[in-house]
C-alpha cells in the first residue's frame, strides 16, 4: 500500500499530537509524518493520499495580520497546487468554547482552498455530538473533515481519532 502524507502544524503542541495518533490508528509504516513549517510543493506532489491537519486560529489573528507562522506561509502552497487526482482529508483543532462561533474555521478555509484546486475531500463527519455555535467547516450540514477538542474535551479525542481513521480508511 502507498504511503499517506499527513501534513501537519503547528510542531509540538495539540495538533502534532493528534497527527501521530492518526498515524498510529492507520499504521506507522504506512503514513509519512510532515512538518508544514518544513514542506514545500514538491512534498505534495510525492503523494496521492494527503491528510492535513490544522488549529483554529484565535481571535487576536483574526484581528491582525500575522505572516510568520507555518500555516500563513504553507496557505500559498497549498492556493496554488493543483490537488487533481489527489484524496485528502482534514482534522481540525478547535475550542468550541472560547471560539463556538468560529469553531475549527481553518479546517474549512483549507478545505476551500484545496476544493478550489481540484482536490476531492474524503473523511466527512456529523455535527452530531459536538456543541458549537458557527463554523466555516460544515458543507451540506457535514464538517468537512475530524473536529476535535483538545481544551475542553480532550477526554474524546481517541474515541473521534479512532472512528475516524476508520472511516477514511474505507473512503481512502
Amino acid at each position: 500500500m502507498e504511503k499517506i502524507a499527513i501534513f501537519f502544524g503547528p510542531l509540538n503542541g495539540s495538533v502534532h499530537r493528534v497527527a501521530k495518533m492518526v498515524a498510529e490508528k492507520i499504521g506507522p509504516e504506512l503514513v509519512d509524518l510532515i512538518h508544514i513549517g518544513s514542506a514545500s510543493t514538491s512534498d505534495l506532489e510525492k503523494y496521492s493520499k494527503i491528510i492535513f491537519g490544522i488549529s483554529t486560529i484565535g481571535k487576536d489573528t483574526w484581528q491582525q495580520k500575522f505572516d510568520n507562522n507555518d500555516w500563513s506561509k504553507f496557505f500559498p502552497a497549498v492556493s496554488s497546487f493543483n490537488f487533481s487526482g489527489k484524496r485528502v482529508a482534514i482534522f481540525g483543532l478547535g475550542d468550541h468554547i472560547t471560539y463556538a462561533y468560529h469553531f475549527v474555521d481553518s479546517m474549512g478555509l483549507l478545505g476551500k482552498l484545496i476544493k478550489n484546486q481540484g482536490g476531492e475531500m474524503f473523511g466527512k463527519v456529523s455535527t452530531e455530538g459536538y456543541t458549537f455555535q458557527d463554523s466555516e467547516a460544515i458543507q451540506e450540514g457535514m464538517f468537512i473533515g475530524l473536529p476535535v477538542d483538545e481544551d475542553f474535551e480532550p477526554e474524546l479525542t481517541e474515541e473521534r481519532v479512532s472512528a475516524w481513521v476508520n472511516k477514511l480508511m474505507t473512503e481512502f
